[in-house]
């Protein structure tokens, strides 16, 4: 073995030895010849090879990971890799066009930064007339909401709403498992598994191990872009502001006549479906690089920290006593990181000048004050698909636009936008035998418009 070949590569080799042609299985190890009908919790299409991979070894002051095949963990038409509101818009758009889809998400529940992040309000559904431009599979969600008690709050004409986050969480569930949409949770995607420029699946670390699903088609709805960029799509590295979300409780229970007394106390956030419970963004530094552990690290614990501080100012304020911290979000507050190199490129000034998209798959709101706001822009099918690399396409925040778009582009409102264009263009792809790049727009954008996606 070429203890100079990377890890990548062996990936790469596994590709093009046939291992991925035909949607085949990855090669077994010597000792995994265990029958997967006998595993009783099998996914369908699991093979489990019931083995132990070898571990990485110290040689010449260099650690070495040996080679090993992978075990097979499914195979599907569509492969979503990261179950925010992008991913699991993507996910239910595509299974309702009747290929068979995958949900892999690396946390232990659906939603990402709107759910785990704790950003409740969906800033950006409406433009400057008030017109609500986006609709489609994530207007359903909001809709879903609606009939929950205590799901959201002001769902109105030019009037962003805010959500529970567990609430999210579970009707999210409830429409994966309705649409018979296989998800797995708690698997973190590491890795592309490739046949020359073509994705052919992704590799994931999870408790099992590392394991591979392959697929014929990818959604990279991670956020931070890590398919297309394991698979070696060009993309714009961004540094940015990283923060951290919580929500405090006992708002309600505020002593009016001892707080009049005082000066309002900052940082007590904003109302939310819950009596007395706010939510408190937190803006962070600006120049975080989200894909440096180190960065991560310090942003995690120097925002517990402060939380914790601001906290204890608010409960020394006259009539504020006896409000306390809920929670803390349990993921940190990345918002930019990898930014897609499209075949398009969304730029500011299209944005701001209304331009026109010939293949528009969606259109964008503003999160800003009504008499701030633009008009509707549309998003074109461009940004969803890499420059040079197959049957793998981005949604979310890492799709293709100027840095400068980052707070138009990473809002959730735009991720359900882009997360619904990225499901049906996969399953048309899977349809029509082709990659994403030679999808018919009309025909995609006929099929957004069947689902009740407005184009503009």
């Amino acid at each position: 073995m070429d203890r100079n070949i990377s890890r990548r590569d062996w990936i790469r080799v596994l590709g093009t030895s046939g291992v991925a042609a035909g949607m085949g299985a990855f090669l077994p190890s010597e000792a995994a010849q265990a029958d997967p009908a006998s595993r009783k919790d099998a996914l369908p299409g699991v093979k489990d090879e019931g083995t132990t991979a070898p571990p990485a070894k110290l040689v010449d002051g260099k650690v070495l990971q040996p080679r090993r095949s992978l075990p097979l963990l499914a195979q599907t038409d569509v492969l979503v890799v990261g179950g925010g509101p992008a991913g699991v818009v993507a996910a239910l758009a595509a299974k309702r066009t009747g290929v068979d889809v995958t949900l892999v998400e690396r946390y232990g529940h659906f939603g990402g930064q709107w759910t785990g992040g704790l950003v409740l309000i969906v800033a950006g559904m409406h433009d400057k007339t008030n017109r609500q431009v986006i609709q489609g599979v994530g207007e359903e969600i909001l809709q879903r909401l609606d009939k929950l008690d205590r799901g959201i709050m002001n769902r109105r004409p030019g009037v962003d709403p805010t959500v529970d986050a567990e609430a999210v969480k579970y009707v999210m569930v409830e429409m994966l498992q309705e649409a018979d949409v296989r998800v797995l949770l708690h698997c973190w995607g590491v890795d592309a598994v490739m046949q020359g420029d073509a994705v052919r699946g992704a590799v994931f670390e999870s408790k099992s191990g590392r394991q591979a699903i392959l697929a014929k088609q990818v959604v990279d709805a991670t956020g931070d872009g890590d398919v297309f960029a394991a698979a070696g799509a060009a993309f714009e590295h961004m540094r940015y502001h990283v923060g951290l979300v919580c929500r405090i409780g006992n708002l309600d229970k505020v002593d009016p006549a001892k707080a009049s007394q005082a000066k309002r106390p900052a940082r007590l956030g904003a109302p939310t479906p819950i009596d007395g419970i706010h939510w408190v963004n937190m803006h962070g530094p600006t120049d975080i690089d989200a894909l440096d552990v180190a960065d991560l690290t310090r942003m995690e614990v120097d925002h517990r920290r402060q939380i914790w501080k601001d906290l204890e100012r608010i409960r020394k304020t006259p009539g504020y006593e006896k409000v306390y911290l809920v929670e803390t979000a349990p993921q940190l507050g990345v918002r930019m990181s990898r930014m897609l190199a499209g075949t398009k490129r969304l730029t500011f000034d299209d944005v701001m000048a209304g331009k026109k998209h010939p293949d528009s798959i969606g259109v964008g709101g503003d999160w800003r004050r009504q008499e701030q706001r633009i008009g509707g822009w549309q998003i074109p099918y461009g940004v969803l698909v890499p420059q040079k690399i197959d049957n793998v396409l981005a949604a979310g925040r890492c799709v293709s636009g100027e840095p400068k778009l980052a707070d138009y582009l990473r809002i959730i409102p735009t991720c359900f936008v882009t997360g619904h264009a990225a499901g049906c263009a996969a399953a048309l792809a899977v349809q029509d035998n082709c990659p994403p790049r030679h999808v018919d727009v009309p025909k995609l954008q006929k099929l957004l418009r069947a689902q009740e996606a407005y184009l503009l």
